[in-house]
């Protein structure tokens, strides 16, 4: 984790509110500033980005360095060009977004999707470090340097960290799981079920009840007993959702071969959502002779289960001797990846992640 003291400006871009803030040393240093989000005038989102960005400037004792924040897709996100959004109906052709806040301020602005930096401040400053903290603790000599960090909320956000290196891709998709094929409906795109709507969809379908406003919270509080409605349904609409996420993870597991992360807004419920989880990783494939295998090469622990944490931590590397020799040298035996929830919570995540990849673009 970095222990820069340069200071960069964020944002967290909601579609209700935008939440200025900044960043030194992996550190908030001022009292966020929120805004309401214009979405409907291109003219006034940038008056008011432009508004938020310099109220925070003014708190600062030193110059930023940098502006770095997520926003939404599709966008060109290397040149900083913000595409047709769904939700910001204004936006349309193509609007400039970084290049006019570098012009306005007169220093970088660095532009992502919110999976992508959720993921790199996950594997700089959350899940990364406290798996391998713990691995360390335990007396294990493994140490993982790969992650794949996933957003659970009005969408299904994801990205992926190779050794300490963000994947955007030559396209800046790298890491969009979002419209693989669902597991459920191979042809329906993977976030109909992976999303706030599919839980009140599957909710809805199960308990065969008219949900009227009924949000993810009110159906999580159903599942654990706090209030009244069908406690199966609820349960089951984010077990699913956890099935068909990791559904969507499986072939990404077995190319990136590292730890996952799940954050966002419905990881409240990851006691629902996890053993649909697991269930999924460990569903079984087969061949055309008849033989079953497993569908990841690597054994996968719910980092969340204290007995599967355990098991995780448990060092089964051996060292075995080198033939016609006295040497001897690691054998690491067992392939394992954890799952777990975010510590740190999508929104600071998100931030420290806008933060160190501004620091490494300024240091290239």
């Amino acid at each position: 984790m970095s222990k820069d003291k340069r200071i960069v400006l964020t944002l967290d871009a909601g579609g209700t509110n935008f939440v200025f803030s900044a960043i030194s040393n992996n550190e908030e240093i001022v009292e966020p500033v929120r805004l309401k989000a214009v979405t409907t005038d291109t003219e006034g989102c940038l008056a008011t980005l432009v508004q938020g960005f310099t109220t925070v400037k003014e708190k600062l004792d030193a110059e930023p360095v940098a502006i770095s924040f997520a926003f939404p897709g599709p966008a060109d996100y290397a040149h900083g060009v913000i595409g047709d959004l769904p939700n910001f109906p204004s936006f349309r052709g193509g609007v400039a977004l970084g290049p006019y806040l570098e012009s306005v301020f007169g220093i970088p602005v660095y532009v992502n999707n919110d999976g992508n930096l959720f993921a790199y401040g996950e594997a700089l400053a959350g899940a990364l470090p406290r798996v391998n903290k713990a691995l360390e603790e335990s007396g294990c000599l493994r140490r993982y340097k790969n992650l794949i960090g996933v957003t659970l909320g009005t969408g299904f956000g994801c990205g992926v960290v190779l050794d300490r290196a963000l994947l955007t891709g030559d396209n800046g998709c790298g890491g969009d799981v979002w419209c693989t094929r669902n597991g459920m409906y191979p042809f329906v795109i993977a976030e109909e079920s992976v999303s706030i709507r599919a839980v009140r969809r599957v909710y809805a379908e199960l308990s065969h009840e008219e949900i009227g406003d009924l949000t993810p919270k009110d159906i999580g509080d159903i599942a654990n007993g706090l209030r009244p409605g069908n406690m199966r349904a609820a349960q089951e609409s984010f077990r699913q959702m956890g099935q068909v996420c990791a559904a969507a993870l499986v072939n990404v597991l077995n190319i990136v071969d590292g730890i996952v992360v799940i954050g966002g807004g419905l990881t409240g419920n990851a006691q629902w959502i996890l053993p649909g989880m697991m269930e999924e990783f460990n569903r079984p494939v087969g061949t055309f002779s008849g033989h079953l295998m497993p569908t990841l090469q690597s054994e996968v622990y719910n980092f969340e289960d204290e007995e599967q944490r355990a098991a995780f931590l448990q060092d089964k590397d051996v060292f075995v001797r080198v033939p016609h020799s006295d040497k001897e040298v690691l054998y690491c035996a067992q392939r394992k990846v954890a799952v777990l929830v975010s510590e740190l919570g999508a929104s600071k995540a998100i931030n420290l992640g806008a933060y160190n990849f501004a620091l490494n673009e300024l240091d290239k």
